[in-house]
């Protein structure tokens, strides 16, 4: 089975430990091949146009990839130094670079900590000023590779929020890996499942989570607490209907059941 992420889509990959979400994600921008040894089979395609045609560094303008633990990432002296970095490299006028950084502290807000060092971070922080220096280089795909790992769960929702907001205001593809969906299903349209290097399940989150239940039971993911709550109440049909992925979907489809 292909995939297929589409413009401007909130697209949630997940599966178990080992099943290769990393090893595509990174075949997006080109860490796979040029950075990564190992045999590369099939095709992919960017914006309309083959990757293994495209220099890494084409690559980068196209798809942000931050990394599961933010620090990897993060190397210079303060913040705003760290965010420049990507323009900077893509030889870009200097006034340009400035916008580019002004804009994604600002979407960020991380205006306020641009003069720290990384390391005087915290994780929400970190994660949030990689963000946005992926966002500087003004890519028209995002991928974060499970980015509330190292996070506190307000933490967590902020920066989803943020990062869906980024979203719905500018067009861009979002594509995250999660283990823990209940931080990223209220966000994400779409749900995509991985098992053994292989795409196993793939469809609108609701009917994925209802139509794949026992699959992702049986592949150890962490399913929405609600998501789980309602699939065993519909058992002993206590509800019915779509199969909600928050708690405001599952209190509108209980307001329906006891309205009928």
């Amino acid at each position: 089975m292909g995939l297929t992420v589409r413009r401007g889509e909130f697209t949630l990959l997940t599966g178990p430990s080992g099943c290769g979400k990393s090893t595509l994600c990174r075949c997006f921008n080109g860490l796979i091949p040029n950075f990564y040894n190992g045999e590369l089979t099939g095709e992919i395609v960017v914006d309309g146009v083959s990757a293994s045609s495209m220099l890494t560094s084409e690559l980068s303008r196209k798809v942000g990839y931050v990394f599961q633990n933010p620090e990897n990432q993060l190397f210079a002296l303060t913040v705003e130094k760290d965010i420049a970095f990507g323009p900077e490299n893509l030889g870009l006028p200097r006034d340009e670079i400035r916008r580019r950084v002004d804009w994604a502290m600002k979407v960020t807000n991380t205006v306020a900590l641009k003069d720290l060092a990384p390391y005087e971070l915290s994780g929400g922080q970190q994660q949030r000023v990689a963000l946005a220096g992926v966002l500087a280089m003004e890519p028209s795909v995002i991928v974060l590779d499970e980015p509330t790992s190292f996070l506190d769960p307000r933490t967590a929702q902020d920066v989803m929020r943020a990062v869906d907001g980024l979203r719905r205001e500018h067009g861009i593809s979002v594509l995250v890996v999660e283990h823990r969906l209940d931080l990223v299903a209220r966000h994400a349209e779409r749900l995509v499942v991985m098992d053994k290097g292989r795409v196993v399940a793939d469809g609108g989150l609701g009917a994925v989570l209802e139509t794949e239940f026992e699959l992702l039971v049986g592949l150890g993911v962490g399913i929405p607490r609600v998501s789980l709550l309602w699939n065993l109440l519909r058992r002993d049909g206590l509800v019915s209907g779509p199969v909600p992925s928050n708690v405001d979907g599952a209190a509108e489809g209980l307001s329906r059941r006891l309205a009928d």
